[in-house]
């Protein structure tokens, strides 16, 4: 088990090699959630991940021998990027074995950092596979993910850098996939500070670490918007360091990150993935848990395909109420769609699409049913609305 000292090694070795990202205060997190939060922006690293505190860690610390042969690495997104990107800044050879379904742009990324990529398999366990096949193979070192000493210790050094900015931390909410982040930064803050309460927050469709150290069987999902922590088997060496130095581990829904995605981009300008959300959502969802406490976040990465990001926002829209939908029903004559837009414009809310109902209603003849979706303020915003509509004696209801 990987102990504090390995810590504070790994926090000298990385010392010019990877950022020391900056662990601010949110004041309007610390109004919404109840708590004082701090949040480490990891997704300033290089490669917007913390992933590559560990991967340097492991490779600054291979032979002469193992250097000359290379590395290769089983990763669909950051730990790919962090294994590329310091295996060429160091002159080695790396090879990146991604599961066939991996997003071009992730592939061509991490090419970028002069990695050899192989596609194989439709399964991270059957890219795993054959990265150890090509290991035994070709005498590359296989850098694994999370399940390794050096990376846990790697990742460990977020925690050094957290306490050494805010040192009175009552609480560390960490997002858990294996568990090479959590066990990193568990071992580091427990002996800088024996108080401090370390939390694991998981997705409930991948509560993979959940079932392992608390014995329970949450069922696997298939997907889920957190990709980056939708690991079904946690590492061994991971597993036991949460068992005995992570106090809690909590479970979010795919809505509690999307809303957490959503409120960062929005209240502190940064982009976080599905997993570097998970610590807010944890706090968003469990606000009793942390209330009053000064709490630290780690924003774990920033790597999100524009198109999610972008459902994203339209879902966060519409679960605030600032996107709705409006169905107006009115007799079918000439004037009246211009009426209606009058008075919700008038009301100042702005049409975003509007669609005519004519054969599939149950309204009499000659009517129309209009369905309208608006831009508002908010809830109470759609509310005015509806009753400026009302008042000119058109009849219109929220249908979502």
């Amino acid at each position: 088990m990987i102990e504090a000292s390995d810590v504070e090694q790994a926090a000298r070795r990385l010392q010019g090699q990877v950022q020391d990202t900056p662990c601010l205060p949110s004041r309007t997190l610390s109004q919404i959630t109840g708590a004082e939060v701090f949040l480490k922006f990891e997704n300033h690293q290089f490669t917007a991940s913390f992933k590559e505190r560990g991967a340097c860690n492991k490779l600054v610390q291979l032979s002469d021998a193992e250097r000359a042969r290379g590395v290769v690495a089983m990763s669909a997104g950051n730990h790919a990027q962090g294994v590329a990107y310091h295996a060429q800044r160091l002159g080695m050879r790396a090879v990146i074995v991604m599961p066939r379904f991996t997003p071009g742009v992730k592939v061509e990324r991490t090419r970028g950092f002069g990695a050899e990529i192989v596609l194989h398999g439709d399964t991270l366990d059957a890219a795993r596979a054959h990265a150890l096949a090509l290991a035994e193979q070709q005498g590359l070192t296989f850098v694994h993910p999370y399940d390794d000493e050096a990376i846990m210790a790697g990742q460990g050094t977020v925690a050094l850098e957290m306490l050494r900015a805010v040192p009175d931390l009552d609480a560390l909410v960490v997002s858990v996939g294996g568990g090479g982040l959590i066990g990193g930064m568990a071992t580091a803050a427990k002996a800088l500070s024996p108080r401090i309460r370390v939390t694991g927050v998981q997705v409930a469709r991948f509560a993979g670490m959940v079932n392992a150290v608390q014995g329970t069987q949450h069922p696997m999902g298939a997907s889920t918007i957190a990709e980056g922590i939708a690991v079904a088997t946690p590492g061994r060496l991971c597993a036991e360091v949460v068992r005995q130095r992570v106090d809690d581990l909590l479970l979010v829904d795919e809505g509690d990150i999307e809303q957490a995605i959503v409120l960062l981009l929005e209240i502190e300008k940064t982009l976080a993935e599905g997993a570097g959300a998970a610590g807010l959502a944890a706090l968003l969802r469990y606000p009793e848990r942390f209330r009053g406490q000064k709490v630290g976040l780690v924003l774990s990465g920033g790597n999100i395909d524009p198109q999610l990001l972008a459902q994203i926002i339209g879902r966060g829209l519409v679960r605030s109420g600032r996107l709705v939908r409006v169905a107006v029903s009115a007799r079918d004559v000439p004037g009246t769609l211009a009426r209606i837009t009058a008075i919700v414009a008038e009301a100042g809310a702005n049409i975003d699409e509007v669609h005519h109902q004519r054969a599939f209603t149950l309204l009499a003849a000659q009517s129309v049913e209009i369905e309208m979706v608006l831009q508002t303020r908010g809830p109470q915003h759609v509310e005015e609305v509806l009753k400026a509509l009302a008042a000119q004696g058109i009849e219109a209801r929220r249908i979502s």
